[in-house]
Parts: structure tokens; sequence; C-alpha cells
């Protein structure tokens, strides 16, 4: 893992067990003793502490607003003061650069963006906006589940007040931290970005709480997947427009034809038009019959032999809470929802039911 960076937590990572693969350029923990079920189903229980210090933390100017809504079809400007908005840059075609989080703050608006395209996310933001400012001198921790607030107010008492999608700059121990009420779980939680010098004592007074355990990448992504929630350069890419990903909620309604600032973002003609006539996709959950997951890249077909392929596996799994493997994958909007299915797995035709997504509810405190 020579050319690898490391996170502020690394030593801390390997003194707990963390088992290191790469990933997005970085040496990260996929898992820790535990294993990957154990850390899944303890964060659906408890509380569980992630390191995503990965990924991109951005700063712009407030007034950088109507620049930022020209690129992406989101209401940057009505996005009231302490409150965060899950966002998309899209590309010319229709489709999307990347996911993120855009926040307004009290003197700033804050971004986060996925590490696999931070590089490429900052040079896009720079080549329409003054005033970008990336942040390297801190952590990014995400503490979920359903014990997630009972373990952060020993530390920060005030995190009792906030509701999804809330963010607040508090001090701790003379540090300010920046939190937010969101994640990536499909649990209630917090993601804290933290002084990096200051970030290694922070998490171990969590971790020593009782509900609290250290989650790897494996649990990370199997969370993720039971709640439905697509993963860039899978289920989203530049190939793959927002409304064939069922993603048409992240497009604003002041944005959306008849809208008060309607389009203004790129590939907003594709986009707009695929809301109202429908795409030639859609992403759909999926239930492989049988204990044996099915992952990404597996083709998909409405015939059990011959006929040509109408899809493929997008993400999939195994999903501890729900006892079984599940998947999500992109097929072809003309398939009826009930039709059965079928995904090719070495040279062999297994069935495949579309399901709901997600599929395991969330639960956010609103």
């Amino acid at each position: 893992m020579g050319d690898l960076k490391r996170l502020p937590l690394h030593e801390l990572h390997a003194e707990l067990g963390g088992k290191f693969v790469p990933f997005a350029g970085y040496e990260m923990a996929v898992q820790y003793p535990a294993g990957v079920m154990a850390e899944h189903l303890h964060t659906r229980e408890k509380a569980g502490l992630f390191d995503v210090s990965h990924m991109g933390q951005v700063l712009l100017p407030l007034d950088a607003d109507a620049a930022l809504e020209g690129l992406v079809p989101v209401d940057v400007q009505g996005l009231k003061c302490c409150r965060q908005r899950y966002g998309l840059f899209t590309a010319p075609n229709g489709g999307v650069l990347d996911d993120l989080m855009i926040a307004r703050r009290r003197d700033d608006l804050f971004l986060v963006v996925n590490a696999s395209r931070k590089e490429h996310d900052i040079a896009h933001l720079k080549a329409h906006i003054d005033g970008v400012e990336e942040v390297t001198d801190r952590a990014l921790l995400a503490l979920q589940g359903p014990q997630a607030e009972t373990a952060m107010a020993r530390l920060v008492p005030g995190v009792t007040s906030m509701k999804f999608m809330d963010v607040v700059q508090t001090d701790w121990a003379g540090s300010e931290l920046w939190i937010s009420r969101s994640g990536y779980t499909g649990e209630d939680g917090f993601e804290i970005s933290v002084p990096a010098e200051v970030a290694d004592t922070f998490a171990r007074e969590l971790l020593e709480m009782e509900e609290v355990a250290p989650i790897g990448l494996g649990a990370r992504d199997s969370l993720r997947l039971e709640a439905g929630m697509p993963l860039y350069g899978q289920d989203l890419d530049e190939d793959i427009s927002p409304i064939e990903a069922s993603m048409s909620w992240a497009i604003n309604k002041v944005r959306r034809k008849g809208g008060d600032r309607e389009g203004g973002f790129p590939g907003a003609e594709r986009i707009l038009d695929e809301m109202e006539t429908g795409a030639p996709r859609r992403r759909v959950g999926l239930r492989p019959e049988g204990r044996a997951p099915m992952r990404a890249g597996v083709p998909l077909y409405a015939e059990a032999e011959g006929g040509s392929e109408i899809g493929m596996v997008t993400s999939g799994g195994f999903g501890p809470s729900v006892g079984a493997p599940i998947a999500m994958g992109l097929i072809d909007n003309s398939i009826p929802a009930d039709a059965p299915l079928y995904g090719e797995v070495r040279g062999k035709r297994l069935p495949v039911a579309q399901a709901d997504l997600p599929f395991h509810k969330p639960d956010y405190k609103r």
C-alpha cells in the first residue's frame, strides 16, 4: 500500500485491530476483529463510529449560493441557515458527476464530497466559483445508530435539540466541532468534522462508551445498501441520470419545470424532460432467491433462457438486518414492476425478484 494516503486516525485503527484495504487512494479499515456482520448489527442496535476523513470538506463564501446553483439542481439560495441539503453535481449530458452534502452556516457554505471525486469536484467548483477553499486540517467522523444521540450528548449536550439535517458549530474541549445530524446508514446519527490534532482524543472518548464500537468500510457498505442509498461509481455515475437513479426527489421544486428558478444546471433539458416523460432506465431493489449474493456487474435478463440483457446489478451483497442477499440494479423502464428477473452468475441464470427500496426503513429524528 506504498502510495496510499493515511487518515489522521490511522494509528488508532491499527490499535483497534483494523484490517486495511486500499480505497479511493487511502489506506482504510474495512473491518475490525468483530467482523462485518457484527459491526453492521451493532450499528443498527446501538451506535457505530466510522472514520470518513477520506471524504472532501470544502468551504465556499455565502454569496456563492447562486453560482453553486449553476452546478446543482438544488435550491441553495433558499437553504436556511444551519440546515443541510443533499445535492448532485450534474453533467452536460444529464448524468451525475458526484453527489454531495451542502450546508448553509452562519458565515459560509460547507460541502462534503466523495473521496473518489474530491480532486475532480474541487477543480469543478474552482472553474465556476471564486473563493473555494479545501479543508485539509480536519478529520471527519460519523456516529450512527439508535443510541448515537445518547453517546454524543455526553460530549456535546446540545445535540439533543438537533433535527435531521440540522448543522451546528460548537465548542468541545476548546476545539470547534462542525456537526450535522445526518449519515449514510439509514439510522439516526451525526457527522462530525473535528480538528485533526484532537480527532484521536475525541474518537477515543466515544469508543470508551459501552454503546459505541468502531465500524469499517464493509459494514458501511452493507448498511447503506439496506437503506437503499446509492454509491457513486456504481449506482450513480456520469452516464446515469438522477431520474434513472430514481432520485427525482433530489431535484428541488424551485428548479423543476414551472419553478421560480427552473433549470439552469448542467443537463437540465434531459433531466427535466425525463421527469415529465420518463427515463429509459430505472433503479430498482432486487431480492435474489437463495442465500448467494449477486454483486455489482451481474447482468440481468427478463427470461430464464435467451433474450437480451435488460439491465445490470449496480450494488449487491448480504443484508445482515434483512437476513438475505439484497441488491440494487438499473433495468429497462419498459420492464413491468412485478416481472421476475434473472441474474447471470458464472454462466447460470438465477431468479431475482424486484423489490421496493429501501430494504431497511430509515429512522431519523424529524
